[in-house]
């Protein structure tokens, strides 16, 4: 319809209800009284009548003693003026070039609507492309760097990010470099060299330091390298900053081995594979001091909150059909007591992962408070052990937290959206 109003504009319709727009080619050039303003004939001249009646007195002609039925210039006329079978419509009487501009006025209309809904509010710093890419190598291609915008789904009730969060960040530019660098092969973070042998990485220690948490709508800028841990580990860490400010937001340092995934055993690192890594390797640690504490083991006597009955779901389990590192922080914090995560945030954490979890174990999560300062304050620090464990008493991944008081936030609801 939009199209029929565009190209009516420049074709007017003509009147099809008489002779009169046969004849309108006749009568054009002899004056301009005989034209409307539209270009139809609007009364036949004299001259032209009384040649039509000179064509009509004329005799019919006889071949063999036969009349032939011969058509006047007149009759030619008015048969050609004569309706069409076919129902008259605007586009089957435009010519072929002016239907086609009909379908291009559509498509411009259409397209300038279309960009008028996808500019409907101004830009912002944050919602630059550049800032939502798959990631980059930077500085002499060394370190991975990628940008995340935090999700309405990926804040709690304190209306930050979770520790969960964050972590699934960290994840994602370690593998996303791997994959920019052109070392992705086969396995989940595996190289070529460690698919072609059947090794997966597998973490053995993690320790992240928080400074604050982002909210949602914040972007946050993640660095991650990798560096060289003993003669068969890898040592990965990253940095967090905000995109905007360039705040710190988290530091973290981890501890990688190999495995293979047929038999479940560690493996030592091949040289074909060091040879891969070895080029990527940097000289740098995110977190200075690193918690060196043992950790101790925590049974039912010495814990003072316990959870049972903890199983995996099939979306827990990764690509290597284990459950992913990040699922068991979410574990382990089954067990703290809901004063603590109601009036502190997790500041820090250690983890030593002892070995995975299948599809089908039970877990029981156990937490023991070592170092409760508050005396019945909420300002005060906390400092946790954790303990995941398969009911069988085997140990998955032991664990120490420290708390600090929850900053002041804005007023929340359940089940407010």
């Amino acid at each position: 319809m939009v199209a029929s109003v565009a190209a009516s504009a420049f074709f007017p319709t003509p009147s099809f209800s008489s002779t009169a727009s046969a004849k309108a080619s006749k009568t054009i050039g002899e004056g301009s009284e005989s034209l409307d303003v539209r270009g139809i004939v609007a009364k036949p001249t004299s001259s032209s009548a009384a040649m039509q009646g000179k064509v009509k007195a004329q005799a019919v002609p006889k071949i063999n003693g036969t009349k032939v039925g011969l058509k006047t210039e007149s009759q030619k006329a008015e048969e050609d003026a004569a309706p069409s079978s076919a129902p008259r419509t605007f586009y089957n009487q435009l010519p072929d070039w002016s239907v086609l501009l009909a379908a291009v006025t559509t498509i411009f209309l259409a397209a300038e609507k279309q960009w008028t809904l996808l500019d409907w509010k101004p830009r912002r710093p944050d919602m630059l492309t550049d800032a939502f890419s798959l990631g980059k190598i930077v500085q002499d291609g060394l370190i991975f760097r990628q940008n995340f915008s935090i999700r309405s789904y990926e804040i709690g009730a304190d209306r930050t990010a979770s520790i969960e969060t964050l972590m699934n960040h960290l994840q994602e530019t370690a593998l996303n470099h791997v994959r920019n660098a052109g070392l992705l092969g086969d396995g989940f973070g595996a190289t070529p060299e460690m698919s072609k042998r059947n090794l997966i990485w597998v973490v053995t220690k993690m320790q992240v330091l928080v400074e604050h948490y982002p909210s949602w709508g914040d972007v946050v800028e993640v660095d991650t390298w990798v560096g060289a841990s003993g003669k068969n580990g890898m040592r990965r860490d990253w940095h967090v900053r905000d995109y905007r400010t360039g705040q710190t937001i988290l530091r973290a340092t981890s501890v990688w081995v190999m495995m293979n995934k047929h038999t479940r055993k560690l493996s030592k690192m091949p040289e074909e594979v060091r040879a891969e890594i070895g080029p990527y390797f940097v000289e740098h640690a995110a977190i200075v001091d690193e918690d060196s504490r043992k950790l101790p083991k925590l049974d039912d006597d010495t814990a003072d909150y316990i959870k049972w009955g903890l199983t995996p779901r099939w979306s827990d389990l990764d690509v290597n059909q284990h459950v992913n590192n990040v699922k068991y922080i979410g574990w382990i914090l089954e067990s703290a007591p809901i004063s603590i995560l109601e009036n502190h945030e997790l500041a820090s954490m250690t983890l030593e992962y002892r070995r995975e979890c299948g599809r089908d174990s039970v877990l029981q999560s156990l937490t023991a408070i070592s170092n409760d300062c508050t005396g019945g304050l909420p300002e005060a620090s906390i400092e946790c052990q954790h303990l995941l464990q398969l009911e069988c008493g085997a140990e998955i991944v032991r664990g120490r937290t420290q708390w600090r008081p929850r900053r002041a936030s804005g007023p929340t609801s359940a089940g407010s959206a």
